[in-house]
């Protein structure tokens, strides 16, 4: 369903309608998905998705939920069809913290793709100037802004600077 002027999410049946995140919060999703596309791309390892982009990753009630950015692994970018949503967890899920994010509910996100078998979750904190990198087996690390982000086995050989996606 889309509302104009408005981001939206399924999480477990229901409808949940949001302001669309702000103007730096979207320069920070658009930074960081050009850094890892690039990367992506170049190296053809699958494909990377832009804000808004729904994954399905619960059935009855549904959820659908919607990361800042996301990378699926070529191997899962092959269930992407022309209509609809994939039926997975992203490989890697990012989620930017807005001003009005609550913490228990940001948790929850995290949770969520974890449980949908996302292989990392980074949360990047623009107001702290860091990211908190989270890990299904409960491993959670948080990167400075003097730290880089690193993609581990996920997304192998890629390395940003935090100051990179901040600047």
């Amino acid at each position: 369903m889309e509302i104009p002027g408005r981001s939206t999410e399924l999480i477990r049946g229901r409808l949940v309608v949001r302001e669309p995140p702000s103007t730096r919060h979207g320069s920070i999703a658009g930074k960081l998905a050009y850094l890892l596309g690039d990367h992506v791309f170049r190296n053809k390892l699958g494909v990377v998705c832009g804000q808004d982009t729904g994954f399905m990753i619960e059935s009855d009630p549904d959820t659908v939920r919607a990361p800042d950015v996301a990378y699926l692994s070529r191997q899962n970018a092959d269930q992407i069809r022309p209509i609809g949503y994939v039926q997975l967890a992203p490989d890697l899920a990012v989620e930017i913290v807005s001003p009005g994010d609550r913490p228990g509910e940001l948790l929850a996100k995290v949770a969520q793709w974890l449980d949908a078998e996302s292989r990392l979750v980074w949360v990047i904190d623009p107001s702290r100037v860091r990211a908190v990198v989270y890990r299904p087996n409960g491993d959670m690390v948080i990167v400075g802004a003097d730290d880089h982000l690193d993609g581990e086995d996920v997304l192998p050989g890629f390395r940003c600077a935090m100051v990179d996606i901040f600047e």
